[in-house]
């Protein structure tokens, strides 16, 4: 395989960030185009929360998220953790006794593959962790202290000026409206809805929840899930908790300036129902105060609701799509854990041919054309 003269990253949010901080890096021509502004979109409107406590359906996918977070702490080392890495793990606890048991039980897998899991009492919790919650004393409370939050805006802004540095270019504020293909189907080129189209061989599609149109500018179905999110982020003059968690009914986390996060599953469900995603953002405040009763004094500032990049099947589609030489995909739930690892592992890929196996459940061709 010849090595590629120009990289076209489509979508600028933490996948397509790392694939094209890691070719500049080692030297390839890379262009980023995002309609948007990088690090804005969905990556922007994530819980955020780097673990693999939550990735147990398939062990090739929990191994997968455990190199994530190991990738994450090589980043850290490599470029600085500034201020988008937040390590200090990730509580999780319930109120009824079939989510309790549940939540165990993966604790009790966890630990036998290896995975650092401590399980303390709520009142230990307040005591060595964090004071502001109302977690009832004798409630079990499991703590992963590898996992960690990052801020992926901030993240994404160090990836892509440092790319730039190295000679990348940014398209920002114009989107891809073709892709054009030779005589034997592989990359040529892609048009952008400014009116200016670019040569390259190679395009990275990380388009996030827009992939599966991007797909269809080269004729391939890729079958994405709705999933729609809501988030919202809450102003308060001094922040009360210190790690994410997974607490009943909300999930909670800090935020860069003077912030904190909230998401809810439960809120989600109500998306569809037509609720305005300012109640929805109010609810989630409400759920929020019950747990940490210093949130009564906060405001909500930011709500927004976001379609998941999913694909159909739950799982990540990385890698070469063989009948398009030159398209290869980045399309992944869960991109902020996996972004760092998708990112080296597909550069990779792409400057040398070379498939990992570490991908080998999760690569584009499983989906038909």
């Amino acid at each position: 395989m010849k090595r590629p003269e120009r990289v076209a990253v489509i979508g600028v949010g933490i996948l397509g960030a790392s694939v094209g901080w890691n070719l500049s890096r080692q030297g390839a021509k890379v262009v980023f185009i995002d309609a948007g502004q990088p690090g804005e979109g969905v990556t922007n409107w994530s819980f955020s929360w780097v673990n693999a406590s939550n990735k147990t359906a398939r062990k090739s996918y929990f191994d997968l998220n455990v190199a994530g977070m190991a990738a994450y702490r090589e980043l850290a080392g490599a470029i600085g953790p500034d201020s988008w890495w937040y390590p200090g793990g990730h509580l999780r606890w319930a109120d009824d006794p079939a989510a309790e048991a549940k939540f165990l039980k993966t604790a009790e897998l966890l630990a036998g593959w290896d995975y650092r899991v401590e399980v303390y009492t709520g009142a230990e919790v307040r005591r060595r962790l964090e004071p502001a919650l109302t977690v009832p004393d004798e409630v079990p409370v499991v703590f992963y202290p590898d996992e960690a939050w990052v801020h992926g805006r901030h993240l994404v802004g160090h990836l892509v000026s440092r790319a730039v540095a190295s000679g990348a270019e940014l398209r920002s504020g114009t989107a891809v409206r073709d892709i054009g293909t030779g005589a034997d189907g592989s990359v040529r080129m892609v048009a952008l809805s400014d009116g200016s189209s670019l040569d390259v061989n190679v395009v990275v599609n990380a388009a996030g929840p827009g992939a599966s149109h991007v797909a269809g500018l080269i004729a391939r179905h890729l079958p994405m899930r709705r999933e729609p999110g809501v988030v919202t982020r809450i102003g308060c003059a001094q922040v009360p908790v210190h790690r994410a968690m997974h607490a009943p009914h909300i999930e909670i986390r800090p935020d860069a300036d003077a912030s904190v996060v909230l998401h809810s599953r439960e809120i989600d469900a109500l998306i569809d129902t037509g609720e305005d995603p300012a109640q929805l953002a109010r609810l989630l405040h409400e759920s929020a105060q019950r747990v940490v009763p210093e949130l009564g004094n906060s405001r909500i500032t930011q709500a927004r609701v976001a379609n998941r990049p999913i694909p159909a099947d739950g799982f990540p589609s990385v890698g070469a799509v063989p009948s398009v030489p030159g398209y290869y995909e980045a399309i992944s739930h869960s991109g902020i854990t996996l972004g760092p690892v998708i990112g080296r592992l597909l550069a990779s890929e792409i400057l040398s041919g070379k498939r990992d196996e570490m991908l080998a459940d999760f690569r584009p061709e499983r989906f038909p054309p």
